[in-house]
């Protein structure tokens, strides 16, 4: 039997494909070539080439029958090779099928980069050449349920906890035929290695004291242990929910917000000179020299009556706000305020603001939670924090 030297790659066809204006002759010609690769397939199963005879031969050639195949040009239609006990199979669909799942996990991806279920929908239809439907779109982002829903709830006990940040943000669903605000919470923290990690996350109807308990008691019901320090801003909700849930905990007042809401009491103008001593508070090393800094401000400004509500919020809120010192100074930076998770829920939102109302809590829980993983996945990637 003469051996056909003939070699097809799917992928570099379907790029091909996708990324062409073909006309029908082309396309006609590429039906050709996958007609002609099914035939040497059948060829090779059979160990026999056509009208050849031989004692190797496995089976006898049945006809054909036609099977549409789906690529950026629409459908072609081809003639697939049969034999007469059916056991012959061509690759062509098996290789389509990895392609088709590449659609489909590009799909997934644009769900994740806050393309709304419309926008795939088009840019399937643009791709294929065919009409898929939003509920089809809709089923296929929910491959994503079952690999989120065990990546939240994969468990917290196999390592400490001694940093965790905790912050909320809120989100537009659609709730028995009302646009509703939901909060979605979400935990970080630092290893005992100094790796960051991502704990977990939860969807629910407010910000308050009780949401807070639920979202603690969920995270400990996976294995988190009381951490050393808990960094967030001062939503009074959340403090209560620390002190009650993490027995032994210290909180940390993030710096950031502390000194934000210290200066918008401020008046805005002929205060260059207070707002400098703050910062200097702020920029101190030690905690003998952060309180030193502080009671100096204090005494300057004391007998000024433009500045008294400054500074009562700065020696209210002090104490919390300065927990950070006294822990490892090379970690200073990375547990004094909550930028770091800021920094990620602007990610969420930047995605988020793409479908602006999601149609169920589902949803929202799906793209927080597959952005969630993704960065997850990044932190994994980079190096410590800090240099043991």
């Amino acid at each position: 039997m003469t051996h056909l030297q003939f070699n097809l790659d799917m992928d570099l066809l379907k790029e091909s494909v996708i990324n062409s204006n073909l006309d029908m002759v082309i396309k006609s010609a590429l039906v050709l070539v996958l007609n002609e690769f099914m035939e040497k397939e059948r060829d090779d199963y059979l160990q026999v080439a056509a009208y050849e005879r031989s004692t190797e031969r496995r089976d006898y050639r049945n006809g054909y029958y036609e099977r549409e195949l789906i690529l950026g040009i629409g459908k072609l239609k081809l003639k697939v090779p049969r034999t007469r006990n059916g056991e012959f199979s061509t690759s062509v669909f098996e290789k389509y099928e990895r392609c088709d799942q590449a659609l489909v996990l590009s799909m997934l991806e644009m769900v994740i980069n806050g393309v709304s279920t419309r926008r795939v929908t088009h840019i399937v239809e643009q791709l294929c050449g065919e009409n898929i439907s939003k509920s089809f779109v809709s089923s296929l982002t929910q491959k994503l349920d079952p690999i989120i829903n065990e990546w939240s709830k994969r468990p917290l006990n196999v390592m400490y906890y001694p940093y965790v940040f905790a912050d909320a943000m809120y989100i537009k669903v659609r709730e028995h035929n009302r646009v509703v605000s939901k909060a979605v919470y979400i935990a970080t923290a630092i290893t005992e290695k100094n790796r960051r990690e991502i704990l977990g996350l939860s969807v629910d109807h407010a910000e308050d004291f009780e949401s807070w308990s639920r979202f603690f008691q969920y995270l400990k019901s996976r294995g988190l242990q009381s951490p050393k320090l808990v960094i967030s801003d001062a939503h009074q909700g959340l403090q209560k929910a620390i002190q009650r849930d993490f027995i032994g905990t210290t909180w940390q007042r993030c710096t950031v917000h502390f000194k934000r809401n210290i200066i918008e009491k401020l008046p805005k103008k002929d205060s260059g000179e207070i707002r400098m001593m703050i910062k200097r508070v702020f920029e101190a090393v030690t905690m003998e020299d952060i309180r030193r800094f502080k009671n100096e401000l204090m005494n300057q400004y004391v007998d000024e009556s433009k500045y008294a509500k400054a500074l009562e919020t700065l020696d209210e809120g002090f104490e919390d706000a300065v927990q950070y010192l006294n822990f490892p100074e090379k970690l200073h930076p990375h547990i004094r305020s909550t930028n770091s998770l800021e920094r990620l829920n602007q990610e969420v939102r930047r995605r988020e603001k793409v479908i602006r109302i999601f149609p169920n809590t589902q949803s929202a829980f799906r793209l927080v939670g597959a952005v969630l993983m993704q960065y997850q996945e990044a932190y994994s990637m980079r190096k410590t924090l800090i240099n043991n």
